[in-house]
């Protein structure tokens, strides 16, 4: 007799209720039926396939595109006593084996696998063997061409369905519109799906759409504001480094997180903002999954982000404890041409993919018909400047071609060159005073990173070169001389990223095969940032109701505490309008101010204390002395 599924969640997860919905979807799968699960940011969709798969005998396969997801994953079951194991990319083939084989004997509840590798025969060979319960497509949005992180791949899942037609199905995602929800059930074949679709309402988080001019001044209004901890999502690593240090230099406990920063510092900034040692995490959408912080009071978008779904996505990770959170968004003039650059001008064309396949082929001097399952280390700068191709563009290329199954492409920032001052600075100085043929690009490297006397920093060689117009072959020559000279640790490495062709070589052909993929993915990006764009910019509606129309919910309500909703309470009483000159005067009264240490003493939305301020002024209430202050008439 199988047990109750609440006996499974207070035994292994310690909890004694189900969150919204997860019981009927459990109860769905347990009945043998396909099922789709669309649960908001927090929702807890793992634990609708895990508990029904440790009621069932067998093994439980688990598709996920992310690596890092599936290893969280499979750590959170091993500390649970669940026997788990994911297969990334990397693994031997020995390994490979013996790892497949302890699922098919080894009393394995579960199995993590890439869709990549599930194409592989050696995996669909021992799948075929295995006693499998259920099969959990998570990310599901991925095999739409309408969803945020279409990956083709994807769409080879189906191989699964004809090794074991009789195991149902699973389909879970975070984020997807009605066109998306669709077209997931068709590429997956489920029969008659349970569709569980858990309203995206969040009573208790206000969506935060800020005009501002100085959008740094307005980040420090907001931490002063709002106390707990904070999320804030930049656009690239330099602006995590810069925001972090103006953050901690301005009183706010801070540290940054990005695909760049080593596993083990990680780690460690992971755990310090978990236990509250530091309050906020600037961070790149690197910082995502595994997060489970239920009081993250305020998450700050700093720039535009590329879609709808990534800011629904990364704003749900405030408040998952009900109480009352927000989730700002800081916009002003240069952000929509800002956006249009970073993700629309550089979408490459066909011809583009193209040239591009060739240039790397032609790199690593492999022959027409030939390169198959071939590795190659590379420097990604250097190839770029070697063609004189564009690095945005050659990056989102390679993406492209990683996603097609046209080639593996890992990027390995680990291994970059790293560099640690062993001497004093006056020492140093008083060196390149006495060697003048040093002094440019040390100069160079001591301006662009920061506490490279204190510890070991990871520097970019090319990038430096560029900056000053000299050859990577000089720097490292420099460097190489001041090592000896023991006045430095220099730790050189000759490439930051590798390629594996999985294909072999057939240039246009190849690509024309894939053509289709590129048009309906250009097709899809353009679509994401004009929506976010016009998100940003509709002033006439909740920001809430808006976000839930875009994810097909129709019956919706205001939801009380978006910036929409607020100002228009505020806009309805003119006693509130009497309640701001009010507060104001009394302000005034005490000192002079300026409009932002107004803004700051007040808790009213921006834009009414400034209407406030100028009709004040008109009436000669208030006027502005010469230090750029009010003052009372």
């Amino acid at each position: 007799m199988i047990k109750p599924p609440v006996k499974i969640l207070q035994h292994y997860w310690k909890h004694s209720s189900f969150k919204p919905m997860q019981e009927e979807i459990i109860s769905s799968v347990l009945k043998n039926e396909d099922t789709f699960a669309l649960l908001p940011t927090g929702g807890g969709k793992s634990i609708c396939f895990q508990i029904p798969a440790l009621l069932m005998d067998g093994i439980c396969i688990v598709i996920s595109p992310l690596v890092a997801l599936m290893q969280d994953q499979v750590k959170n079951l091993h500390q649970k006593g669940i026997k788990a194991i994911a297969l990334p990319s990397g693994i031997k083939y020995a390994e490979l084996d013996t790892l497949l084989d302890n699922c098919i004997y080894g009393n394995y509840k579960f199995l993590y696998l890439s869709p990549e590798r599930l194409q592989q025969d050696i995996v669909q060979e021992r799948l075929k063997q295995m006693n499998i319960n259920l099969i959990a497509v998570d990310e599901a949005h991925c095999i739409s061409q309408w969803g945020n992180d279409f990956r083709p791949s994807y769409k080879k899942i189906e191989i699964l369905r004809k090794l074991h037609p009789s195991v149902p199905m699973i389909a879970l995602t975070a984020s997807a519109t009605s066109e998306v929800v669709n077209d997931i059930i068709v590429e997956l074949d489920l029969f008659q799906p349970k569709i569980f679709k858990q309203s995206f309402f969040r009573a208790n988080l206000g969506y935060m759409i800020e005009n501002v001019v100085d959008k740094k001044y307005k980040l420090t209004q907001i931490l002063s504001a709002h106390s707990g901890t904070s999320i804030v999502y930049v656009r690239n690593r330099k602006s995590a480094v810069e925001l972090s240090d103006f953050l901690n230099a301005s009183g706010y406990s801070a540290t940054y997180y990005h695909g760049g920063v080593d596993s083990e510092s990680k780690t460690k900034r992971f755990k310090q903002w978990l236990k509250e040692e530091v309050r906020v995490m600037v961070a790149t959408n690197a910082f995502g999954m595994g997060i489970d912080k239920p009081n993250v009071r305020t998450v700050i978008h700093y720039t535009i982000p590329e879609s709808i779904e990534s800011y629904f996505q990364e704003a749900g990770r405030a408040g998952r404890d009900t109480k009352t959170s927000y989730a700002f968004l800081l916009k002003n003039k240069n952000d929509n041409q800002r956006l249009h650059n970073q993700f629309i001008k550089v979408l490459p064309d066909i011809d583009t993919v193209k040239l591009v396949y060739r240039k790397l082929c032609n790199y690593f001097r492999i022959s027409y018909g030939e390169g198959e399952q071939t590795v190659h280390n590379f420097e990604f700068n250097t190839f770029c400047k070697t063609y004189n191709l564009n690095t945005l563009i050659t990056y989102n290329v390679f993406l492209f071609l990683d996603r097609c199954g046209v080639i593996r492409f890992m990027k390995r920032f680990t291994k970059k060159s790293k560099l640690h001052v062993l001497t004093t600075g006056n020492h140093l100085l008083d060196f390149l005073d006495d060697n003048k043929e040093y002094e440019l690009i040390t100069k160079a490297i001591l301006r662009t990173y920061g506490g490279i006397f204190d510890e070991e920093v990871p520097i970019n060689i090319p990038m430096i070169a560029s900056k000053i117009n000299t050859p990577d072959s000089k720097i490292i020559q420099v460097l190489r001389k001041l090592e000896e000279a023991e006045l430095l640790k220099f730790d050189h490495k000759i490439s930051d990223a590798e390629i594996i062709f999985l294909l072999p070589r057939e240039d246009d052909h190849t690509i024309n095969r894939i053509k289709h993929h590129l048009i309906e993915q250009n097709t899809s990006k353009i679509k994401k940032v004009e929506a976010i764009l016009k998100f940003t910019e509709n002033i006439t509606e909740c920001r809430s109701r808006q976000l839930l129309h875009y994810f097909g919910e129709e019956n919706t309500q205001d939801c009380g505490i978006c910036t929409f909703c607020i100002t228009q309470k505020s806009n309805t009483t003119p006693t509130d309008l009497n309640k701001i000159q009010e507060d104001i005067i009394s302000l005034l009264k005490r000192k002079n101010l300026s409009s932002r240490d107004l803004l700051a003493e007040l808790t009213y939305p921006e834009k009414l204390v400034l209407n406030v301020l100028r009709e004040m002024n008109e009436h000669q209430i208030i006027k502005i002395n010469y230090d750029n202050n009010y003052q009372l008439v």
